[in-house]
């Protein structure tokens, strides 16, 4: 009853052209298996992975389209805004080859560059945009950036736990003198403060299982400044074979009360994804006054498995038991994480939410935390929340390179490793040392404006300063800092720390000799 896409990869292949299986799959829009189960019944002339029919074949499928049905496909809301911004899809076509690679664990798939200038003119074509602000919940396919070169005028702020794709956003907005800021955020633990209540537009291409579309778009309700007049788009791409599939996500954002005020079939394009076609539908989504409720009651509650690969899999086991229970000897004021109840049952328990959230009130001398599959990531952020003095955090597996990842901690913490456990010992101040102790200072704080923090800290240091030249030193040496907790900031600007603040104690001193 709907044979569009099979009619159009039997056009295509009337021709008699090369092609591989593929091309043949991203061309029509049909789902791999579709394309396979069509041309397990033709007769067909291979050359490696390359096919065609052969001419008795190529000519049935001639009279068989000769029928009078012409396959439609569905209008592209801004696709005749396109050739006035060739010069932007030429861009984002070198800056989308030069990205990262994808990671498959992150279900990661590249939107073409075409996709994300569409995704930019549908802003501008449907929406109010001056002056208006922008949140990527995640931004692997880059559409900050398209944003930023087709409407300057957007403030755009990318959420995104992938670090690579955040450093490389950085220094791509930089190098284009576009308005985009970035926060590291795994959403399953919150959104970033800074992101919340922040947007008048939200836009996500999130995992594609009922929980991921769920909580990613929960985040981006939540991102929301104006429930009644902002709007999050989506893009969610399902076979056609699996229907089942499609009404769980679906029924995942009717729980979240929105209503679906526009849906754009195969707006979106991708370099694979060829299970869905390569291919996925854009959602325009407008939350009701009963949406951002829903996205705080439900957002926490999306399963740690949003993925479909690798260990944060919806089929992966999860995190109950996965640790050891050889905590007894460190004694820790708090259990921090997932714990199973047998573990010292009467010790304090803390989520890993509330830890990052806000400061624990009591004292800790000696904590340790669990971190299920899928959130090593957080590993930082967790040791930079709490000031005691000893920390053990048990990891599902060995970290990879954790001297790289940690590097940005070496003033506040030695960190030695034990198989998958990390233990952190926190070190001794520097006080002779300027530099050292801004940064020690601030990173004590960890939940504090970046911005105020080191504002006071350059005052202790100077004080001769007054609030305002402070702040505007700050601001001078790095102007990512204002607005923003550290743990928030990706760990490039967290390397990049100790730089900056040297160049504003220079600033101090290039003024006061002035």
């Amino acid at each position: 009853m709907d044979p569009r896409r099979i009619h159009t990869a039997l056009g295509l292949l009337a021709d008699r052209r090369w092609r591989t299986l593929g091309e043949l799959v991203r061309e029509t829009g049909a789902p791999r298996r579709s394309v396979e189960s069509l041309l397990a019944g033709l007769s067909l002339e291979h050359a490696g992975d390359r096919f065609r029919p052969t001419p008795e074949q190529s000519g049935e499928i001639a009279h068989l389209l000769s029928t009078g049905y012409r396959p439609l496909e569905p209008a592209d809301p801004v696709g005749h805004l396109l050739p006035d911004h060739a010069a932007v899809v030429e861009r984002m076509a070198g800056l989308i080859e030069r990205a990262p690679r994808a990671r498959h664990v992150l279900d990661h798939v590249s939107a073409t560059p075409e996709t994300v200038v569409r995704r930019a003119l549908l802003l501008g074509a449907r929406f109010w945009l001056p002056g208006t602000r922008l949140l990527c919940v995640g931004d692997h396919d880059l559409t900050s950036l398209a944003v930023g070169l087709v409407h300057p005028s957007v403030q755009t702020t990318v959420v995104d736990v992938d670090e690579r794709i955040l450093a490389y956003i950085d220094a791509c907005a930089a190098e284009l003198g576009v308005d985009v800021r970035t926060r590291w955020a795994d959403l399953r633990l919150g959104l970033p403060a800074s992101a919340v209540a922040y947007a008048d537009l939200a836009v996500t291409d999130p995992p594609y299982t009922p929980d991921g579309v769920g909580l990613f778009v929960a985040r981006a309700v939540q991102g929301l400044r104006d429930q009644g007049q902002g709007r999050v788009l989506l893009a969610y791409g399902a076979s056609d074979r699996t229907p089942m599939l499609a009404l769980k996500v679906q029924q995942a954002l009717q729980d979240l009360n929105l209503v679906n005020e526009a849906v754009y079939p195969d707006f979106n394009r991708y370099f694979g994804a060829e299970a869905i076609g390569s291919r996925a539908d854009l959602y325009v989504l407008r939350p009701t006054g009963k949406s951002l409720p829903a996205a705080d009651a439900r957002a926490d509650r999306f399963a740690t498995a949003i993925y479909t690969q690798g260990p944060q899999a919806v089929e992966a086991r999860t995190a109950a038991g996965a640790f050891p229970d050889d905590v007894a000897d460190l004694r820790p004021d708090v259990l921090v994480g997932d714990w199973p109840k047998h573990v010292l049952p009467t010790t304090p328990r803390v989520r890993l939410t509330t830890w990052l959230a806000k400061p624990y009130a009591a004292r800790v001398r000696r904590a340790a935390v669990a971190l299920p599959p899928g959130l090593e990531g957080a590993l930082v952020r967790v040791l930079l929340a709490t000031r005691a003095e000893q920390v053990r955090v048990l990891l599902p597996d060995p970290p990879g390179d954790l001297a790289d990842e940690t590097a940005s901690l070496a003033e506040v913490y030695e960190l030695t490793l034990h198989g998958s456990t990390v233990e952190a010992v926190r070190t001794r101040p520097d006080e002779a040392d300027q530099v050292r102790r801004i940064v020690r200072a601030i990173m004590e704080r960890a939940h504090g404006k970046v911005a105020n923090v080191w504002r006071d800290a350059l005052i202790d240091a100077h004080p001769n300063l007054t609030k305002r030249q402070a702040r505007t030193l700050v601001t001078e040496a790095a102007p990512w800092a204002r607005d923003v907790t550290l743990l928030e900031l990706p760990l490039h600007r967290l390397r990049d720390l100790p730089t900056s603040v040297r160049t504003s104690l220079d600033h101090v001193t290039a003024s006061s000799t002035g």
